[in-house]
C-alpha cells in the first residue's frame, strides 16, 4: 500500500507565500511521477503543476511564473512552492503520486489534501 501525505497549508494574505509538501511511502516504490492538484466545492478537480521523475514539469497557465514545483527523488517528497498568492487560488490541494510498487504493480495514490486559504 502506499501512503501519501500532504503538509503546509494555512491562510494566507493575498501576495503571500506558502510552501507545499508531499511524501509517499510504501514497499519498493518506483515514481514516475508526482503533481499537485487542487478542488473546491461543486467544481472539478484540476491540475496545478506535474513532475516526472526525469523532472520534466509541466505548469497549469494560472500558476505559470508563481508557482514552483520540485521533488527529491531519494526521498520520494514533492514540494510546491506559491508565491504571489490570490484569493482564486483558495482550494484543497491533493498530492497524486503514480509509479510501480512492489517492482511489478502500477498504482496512483493521492494525499488527503491540505487547505490553502488566500484573503485578507
Amino acid at each position: 500500500q502506499v501512503r501519501v501525505v500532504e503538509s503546509g497549508g494555512g491562510l494566507v494574505q493575498p501576495g503571500g507565500s506558502l510552501r507545499l509538501s508531499c511524501v509517499a511511502s510504501g514497499s519498493s516504490l518506483s515514481i514516475n511521477s508526482m503533481g499537485w492538484y487542487r478542488q473546491n466545492p461543486g467544481k472539478q478537480r484540476e491540475l496545478v503543476a506535474q513532475i516526472s521523475s526525469a523532472g520534466r514539469i509541466n505548469y497549469a497557465d494560472f500558476v505559470k511564473g508563481r508557482f514552483t514545483i520540485s521533488q527529491d527523488n531519494a526521498k520520494n517528497t514533492m514540494d510546491l512552492q506559491m508565491n504571489s498568492l490570490k484569493p482564486d487560488d483558495t482550494a484543497v490541494y491533493y498530492c497524486n503520486v503514480a509509479g510501480i510498487m512492489g517492482w511489478k504493480t502500477p498504482f496512483g495514490s493521492w494525499g488527503q489534501g491540505t487547505q490553502v486559504t488566500v484573503s485578507s
